[in-house]
């Protein structure tokens, strides 16, 4: 089974992602350490030298290989990434979608939190990565609710909450995860 997450930065796909592809027995990938490793540049320099749009190009491509080379995986995807070209129609037509949907206070505390690991947020006051997560979330969230499924990303904060929420999940599907 192919399974991708989508949904804001910071809304906790790589945390969700990691701990449901080990439940699962399956790899896990994230579309941006997946770029950085078979491009040897950051996503920072990949920006730098080429531009969102020149990057989007780039996870297009990165995204449509990664998907095409597994059988079974959990992918999660950028923040943006659905939200270009045909990502989401393409991500839907290759297996389960599912939005974490993150509570907009959540995503700010932790975007404020780790601003520095974050290239777009990087030297933003506070009130300007508030401004910044309203705006694109108005913009991307059509996007993210193209996913199959929804699933909550507020209390991924521990070890415990991170692993009752993949059961959980998990749980609530009994159809998709036999």
């Amino acid at each position: 089974m192919k399974l991708f997450i989508v949904g804001y930065m910071a809304s906790g796909k790589t945390t969700f992602g990691k701990a449901l592809a080990e439940k699962l027995g399956t790899r896990f990938i994230d579309l941006d350490q997946y770029i950085e490793e078979n491009t040897s540049k950051t996503i920072s320099q990949i920006f730098a030298e080429n531009g969102e749009e020149g990057f989007r190009e780039i996870e297009k491509e990165f995204l449509h290989k990664a998907v095409d080379s597994e059988q079974d995986v959990v992918l999660a995807c950028g923040g943006g990434t659905p939200c270009f070209f045909d990502n989401m129609s393409f991500l839907n037509g290759q297996g389960v979608t599912v939005f974490l949907e993150t509570s907009i206070p959540v995503l700010i505390s932790r975007l404020i939190e780790e601003n520095h690991k974050r290239p777009i947020m990087a030297g933003k006051s506070d009130e300007e990565i508030r401004q910044k997560v309203l705006s694109q979330l108005c913009d991307r969230l059509p996007h993210y609710l193209e996913a199959k499924m929804k699933w909550h990303g507020d209390d991924l904060n521990t070890l415990e909450e991170i692993n009752e929420n993949v059961e959980s999940f998990v749980s609530s599907y009994p159809s998709i995860f036999r």
